[in-house]
């Protein structure tokens, strides 16, 4: 690690979620002579490139520059006052919980663009997608990083335009049905939350995160935190999403452009369960105690839910989307992390953090494998693609083939890779749930998640077997393009990463257990 100045760390964390805002804006206007390249096309995509390159590039020297000796402490911060009157400031910092999210949230979008520069989706113009992405990237880095209740509302919600039209203008078939459900079901549960969240703020006299988690809900009633914790959850959840707010995602990521679908699996789900562990946990420990076994209860029907659904997708003849597919996995894995949060423990809590983290790598990659998947085949149908014997991959496509079963193999949560060590520490969590919580309950709840992982395998398992496998191409059946470079640049980061912390999970853990471990202590080290 190296030594960085404070007021060095405030501008590098001001500038990574303020430079897209500005990349955004420039992206929409013409671009200078000397930098049209080819095309005024080509020029604005490598714009999109540049402008996230330096984004991730200042969210790495942050991490760098980051005092890892004291991760539960918010570094880099930023309080001046925006609009006195509400007692609304410009609050910014990071510190163990937010500062992997944000580093994650700066390579996928990275990745995404310059997946984006080689393939650019089928649409209109480029200038709008690269404006929107970078809109849609300032929007969650802001999440990740702002310290007040109303401005953290504020970039909740700048995200659901930028995806909508993504969505909608981007996408495949049904894509304007998608993207109304999308914005309808996350607003309706947005308007929810911010009544919870200005109940909060209004009642303890301020929407100071730091000063509420430090309070810990003792200006509160407990009565008054059932409420919010209901009334903010219910947003939280939608975005999560939690069974049964979950029947939007499916719908989205089928419609959605590949980078789309990887942006929102990888990074906008996180922005749910990080306002579990960011808001409601320190705010209203009370309420969430009152609620936790019915949150858990909730996740761990999505686990099941999630797992059958996508057994039902890879059986021969249900012509299954493989993207709808991976969208249901999603539904199970996050209600990992729900569970997690709902122990109310250091480990379970670590542990959905973890599995944060380790979802966002892997089910990343997994999309970008499915879209070019169905961009050689034309189709993502599992029944089209496998035919009678199997789509052969291995034989066709043999890198391809690889990196699917290597993705696949990850999701299911083999140990060694990234998806193993978030899963088992939330069913550990689970399995001592905190003081006061019914341990008969959890306990159930943690056989209900182990059989979860049975059939999580089982569905992944088939789809390798269907997609990887099959009978050795004959001589008449078209070449299939294996991995090109671009794909290699854009994959590679997020295989590698998902070893990196299967292999060596206490990196990312000692961030997070410092601050998790203050956090449930109310702000006391």
């Amino acid at each position: 690690m190296i030594d960085i100045s404070e007021s060095v760390m405030q501008f590098l964390l001001a500038f990574t979620v303020a430079a897209p805002l500005v990349g955004a804006a420039a992206a929409l206007l013409p671009a200078p002579p000397g930098l049209r390249g080819k095309s005024p096309d080509q020029a604005v995509l490598r714009h999109g490139v540049t402008v996230t390159g330096a984004v991730l590039a200042a969210a790495l020297v942050l991490t760098l520059g980051f005092d890892h000796g004291r991760p539960s402490m918010m570094q880099a911060t930023t309080d001046v006052s925006w609009i006195p009157a509400l007692d609304v400031r410009i609050h910014l910092g990071v510190d163990g919980i937010s500062l992997p999210l944000l580093v994650l949230t700066a390579l996928l979008t990275f990745l995404c663009a310059l997946y984006s520069y080689f393939k650019p989706p089928a649409g209109p113009s480029p200038k709008a997608f690269v404006a929107l992405l970078l809109v849609l990237e300032s929007g969650t880095l802001a999440t990740f990083a702002v310290l007040d209740l109303l401005l953290f509302f504020l970039a909740f919600e700048m995200v659901l335009i930028p995806m909508y039209f993504l969505i909608a203008r981007w996408g495949g078939e049904g894509r304007q049905g998608a993207a109304w459900k999308f914005i309808l079901f996350t607003l309706l549960g947005s308007v929810v939350m911010l009544l919870g969240l200005l109940l909060v703020g209004l009642k303890a006299g301020t929407f100071d995160m730091l000063a509420l988690a430090t309070d810990n809900g003792r200006d509160l009633s407990t009565s008054l935190q059932v409420i919010a914790v209901l009334a903010i959850g219910v947003g939280l959840a939608v975005k999560t999403p939690m069974w049964p707010l979950h029947s939007w995602l499916p719908d989205a990521h089928t419609a959605a452009p590949t980078v789309g679908s990887v942006l929102l699996a990888g990074v906008l789900l996180k922005m749910g369960t990080y306002g579990f562990v960011r808001i409601v946990l320190p705010i209203a420990p009370e309420g969430m105690h009152v609620l936790a076994p019915y949150l858990a209860a909730f996740a761990v029907v999505g686990i099941i839910y999630g797992s059958l659904a996508c057994l039902a997708l890879a059986r021969a003849g249900a012509k299954g989307d493989l993207k709808r597919l991976i969208a249901y996995s999603s539904v199970g894995h996050m209600g990992f992390v729900l569970l997690g949060i709902a122990t109310m423990t250091p480990t379970g809590v670590n542990g959905a953090l973890f599995a944060n983290i380790a979802h966002g790598l892997i089910t990343g990659l997994l999309f970008f494998l499915v879209g070019a998947i169905k961009d050689r085949h034309g189709t993502a149908d599992l029944d089209a693609l496998a035919g009678t014997t199997g789509a052969a991959l291995y034989g066709r496509a043999p890198r391809l083939g690889g990196l699917l079963a290597f993705g696949a193999v990850a999701s299911l949560g083999l140990p060694g890779l990234a998806g193993f060590w978030g899963e088992m520490l939330a069913m550990f969590g689970a399995f001592q749930p905190a003081e006061g919580l019914s341990r008969p309950a959890f306990l159930t709840y943690t056989a209900v998640a182990g059989f979860g992982t049975l059939l999580t395998a089982a569905y992944l398992l088939v789809v390798v077997r269907r997609v990887c496998m099959g009978a050795a191409p004959t001589a008449d059946q078209p070449p299939l393009a294996d991995v090109q470079a671009y794909e290699f640049a854009a994959w590679t980061p997020l295989a590698v990463l998902t070893v990196l912390a299967g292999l060596w999970p206490a990196v990312l853990l000692g961030l997070t257990d410092p601050a998790v471990q203050q956090l449930l202590a109310g702000g006391k080290s």
